[in-house]
């Protein structure tokens, strides 16, 4: 038999703290053949991450260690090499992208010289030919006008363009082996399509292997040879990717296959009171230039946008990053400046001054993306979720208030003895439960949904979306939802409206639309994130 690329064996890793010792990864082991791509699949806290950063020995070591294990490059083992093999070995032989380009890019650094460093240090390239090769590196992942480029920093590039510039890093030294954790996950579908084109395609040319590591089922299925399936720290199954999604044998195998968003969204009741409804709304931001700092021009986030929304139905919200979405949410709540006319539950709000609407808060919630920025880490989860009680029900005592807590935990599916623990003590999905639980205590009509489960996995995101639906029957909601997950908007939303730069480009009944879009860029969203036949639509090329 072919010698693997890459061969974990008995692979352990132990975390230490505080005296304790917990066991992260348990005697994992897997190969990788030249030119194959491995995905290693599992929720958040299985171990993926934990067993690739083994690979260069990332951890945070001695707070991590390896019990036991082997893990054979070439036949070397890179857990018993001293720093300088292993420093030959990071990004020359073995590279690594991550799951956030953001925070993995050096902000206070051109592209150009974030790339060169690595050309500087591995391949002793300066001057114009380090400039070239950075240029056709760019070029090579797709990035347009690279020249143009070359002196941007990362917050002046989209979170696509980002993630390209990570690729092309890791890209400079033709590795053998390309590590890539979740390189997706914060990315549009449109974008996310894009960038796993490119990484087939650049496999395909170099004969590069990859490991692969997502908790998006749907991207494995398209993309890699074999899967490993990890949970509790062990792999529990493994094989040929058709294999294992056509015949699983493993119950939590199954449990992830089945845990895609499913249900019905409330049928369409055309009798439902309107509670939130807008038009030709427009949220237009001022370019100024010149000494005097005069506006010649605006940025249209939001340009003329329509929009009715009744008790207990949802209206999705979808487009790319940058189409408007979440602008056109913050319109609605009040919570930026617009023009046009907004009417919440009777009320022309549009024209309300802050103290106007201060009233009206309590009816008109919101639930944000991430759930561990939108709760403070100083406060309970008791103190985060009585926060709104304390200033729009003044009148209840703290017992009532305390009871109004744990009817809010209870509804979302929290036990309310955690109401005295803090927001790091809990998971990701419990997490948003208890943002969505905070919102509730206030009783709304309105909730403005802002993409509340594409930071969770499949299986949490799953339990999100029925708890939503539970919530919205329960207490006749509506729900603005915004998202560029179609699948969870397909499973909630009865009506739909699609953005591209601030404008809609298609709305209707959502079963309409799945089934039968007439934009052409709603065609493109439907392909990239449903796993249609791809197209190639507007700049926007899958």
């Amino acid at each position: 038999m072919t010698q693997p690329l890459l061969s974990v064996r008995n692979l352990s890793v132990a975390f230490h703290q505080g005296g304790k010792e917990s066991l992260a990864v348990d005697r994992v082991s897997f190969d990788i053949a030249r030119g194959e791509i491995l995905a290693l699949v599992g929720e958040s806290g299985s171990g993926k991450s934990v067993s690739a950063a083994s690979i260069l020995k990332l951890l945070p070591y001695p707070a991590a260690s390896h019990p036991s294990g082997e893990i054979l490059f070439e036949g070397q083992d890179l857990m018993q090499a001293d720093d300088a093999s292993l420093r030959s070995v990071r990004g020359n032989d073995v590279t690594m992208i991550f799951q956030e380009p953001m925070t993995s890019l050096n902000p206070l650094h051109t592209i150009e010289r974030q790339i060169g460093e690595i050309l500087s240090l591995h391949q002793s390239l300066t001057g114009a030919a380090s400039k070239q090769r950075v240029l056709e590196l760019l070029k090579q992942v797709g990035i347009r006008d690279p020249e143009k480029r070359l002196g941007a920093y990362p917050h002046e590039l989209s979170g696509g363009q980002r993630q390209r510039v990570m690729i092309a890093m890791a890209l400079a030294n033709r590795p053998k082996l390309l590590i890539a954790d979740e390189p997706t996950t914060a990315l549009d579908v449109t974008v996310q399509a894009q960038i796993l084109d490119l990484l087939g395609r650049l496999k395909r040319e170099h004969g590069m292997s990859m490991l692969f590591i997502t908790h998006d089922l749907g991207i494995v299925r398209k993309f890699a040879d074999r899967v490993c399936v990890m949970t509790g720290g062990k792999i529990v199954e493994a094989g040929p990717v058709a294999q294992i999604f056509d015949n699983p044998q493993h119950d939590y195998t199954r449990k992830l296959l089945n845990s895609e968003p499913r249900g019905e969204p409330p049928a369409i009741d055309t009798t439902k009171p309107v509670v939130m409804q807008g038009n030709d709304i427009r949220v237009w931001f001022p370019v100024k230039a010149g000494f005097l700092r005069r506006v010649v021009d605006h940025i249209k986030a939001v340009d003329g946008v329509d929009l009715k929304l009744r008790a207990g139905q949802t209206l999705g919200v979808v487009g790319e990053s940058g189409s408007g979405k979440t602008t056109l949410g913050l319109a609605l709540a009040r919570l930026i400046s617009s023009r046009g006319p907004i009417s919440f539950i009777g009320n022309q709000i549009d024209g309300f001054s802050y103290r106007q609407m201060r009233p009206l808060r309590d009816r008109l919630q919101v639930v944000f993306q991430d759930p561990f920025g939108s709760l403070s880490p100083r406060m309970s989860v008791g103190e985060i979720i009585a926060e709104g009680l304390k200033v729009h029900e003044k009148s209840l005592s703290a017992a009532e208030r305390d009871a109004r807590v744990c009817w809010g935990l209870e509804e979302v599916g929290l036990d309310p003895a955690t109401r005295w623990r803090y927001p790091h003590e809990f998971s990701g999905g419990q997490r948003q439960r208890i943002a969505i639980a905070r919102a509730m205590v206030l009783k709304p009509r309105f909730v403005m949904l802002d993409e509340p489960t594409s930071a969770l996995d499949m299986t949490v995101q799953a339990q999100v979306v029925d708890l939503l639906r539970v919530l919205q029957a329960r207490h006749d909601l509506a729900y603005l939802f915004i998202s560029h997950d179609l699948k969870v908007v397909r499973a909630l939303a009865n009506e739909l409206i699609v953005m591209r730069g601030g404008k809609v480009v298609e709305a209707g009944p959502a079963a309409e639309v799945f089934a039968a879009p007439k934009a052409d860029y709603t065609k493109a969203l439907m392909a990239a994130a449903l796993n249609l036949e791809a197209v190639e639509i507007g700049g926007i090329s899958q």
